[in-house]
C-alpha cells in the first residue's frame, strides 16, 4: 500500500506542480477565479472528510479490539460521509456548469481574465474530479470492508485489511486538505 500511495503522491504532485506554475504566471486571474468558488461547500466538505478520517481511525481501533458492532458502525458512517462529500461536490459542479465556468466553448468569465480563468477552472475540474474518483474508489473499498466485517472475515486476529484500507482513505483526505486552500482560498487572506 505504501508503494501504491507513493505513486499516487507523484501523480497528484504533477497536478499540484502544474497548478503552481500557472498560479505564479497568472496570479490576478487565479484570485478572480477562486473567488467564484463556493467556499461554504468546500469548508463543509473539509469538515466531512476530517470527520471521516476520525471514523476510519475508530474503525481500525474497533477491528483491532475485536469490537464487530463498533467496526460495522464506523465503516457505515465513513461510507455515508463519503457520499455526503460527493453530494456536495456534485452541487458545486452543477453550480459551476450553470454559471458557465466549465472550460470549453460556453465558458464565460470577466473578459480581463477569461483565458487564464479557464486554465484555473480546467485545473479545478481535473484535480477535484480525480479526487472524486478516488473518493468513489475509497467508498467501494470501505463497502467491501463492511461486507467482510459483517461476514466475520475481519477479526481481532485478522484486522490488517481495515488498517490498509484506512491508509488509502487518509491519503484521499490529505489530498483534499491541499486542494481546499489552493482552489478555494486564493487571495482571501486579510491584508
Amino acid at each position: 500500500m505504501w508503494v501504491f500511495l507513493a505513486t499516487e503522491v507523484l501523480f497528484f504532485g504533477g497536478m499540484f506542480l502544474t497548478y503552481s506554475i500557472y498560479r505564479h504566471a497568472y496570479p490576478s486571474a487565479f484570485i478572480a477565479a477562486s473567488r467564484e468558488m463556493i467556499v461554504w461547500a468546500g469548508t463543509i466538505n473539509t469538515a466531512v472528510l476530517i470527520t471521516s478520517s476520525l471514523t476510519v481511525v475508530l474503525a481500525v481501533h474497533a477491528a483491532a479490539a475485536g469490537q464487530r458492532r463498533a467496526l460495522l458502525l464506523f465503516l457505515m458512517i465513513t461510507i455515508l460521509l463519503g457520499f455526503v462529500f460527493l453530494g456536495i461536490k456534485g452541487y458545486e459542479y452543477w453550480t459551476e456548469f450553470g454559471e458557465h465556468h466549465f472550460p470549453g466553448r460556453s465558458f464565460q468569465f470577466d473578459a480581463r481574465y477569461a483565458p487564464q480563468a479557464e486554465i484555473f477552472f480546467s485545473l479545478y475540474f481535473m484535480m477535484t474530479g480525480l479526487h472524486a474518483v478516488h473518493m468513489i474508489i475509497g467508498i467501494g473499498i470501505m463497502a467491501v470492508m463492511f461486507w467482510l466485517s459483517w461476514r466475520g472475515t475481519i477479526t481481532r486476529e485478522y484486522s490488517s485489511p481495515i488498517e490498509i484500507s484506512g491508509l488509502y482513505w487518509h491519503f484521499v483526505d490529505i489530498v483534499w486538505i491541499f486542494l481546499f486552500p489552493l482552489l478555494y482560498l486564493v487571495g482571501r487572506h486579510v491584508h
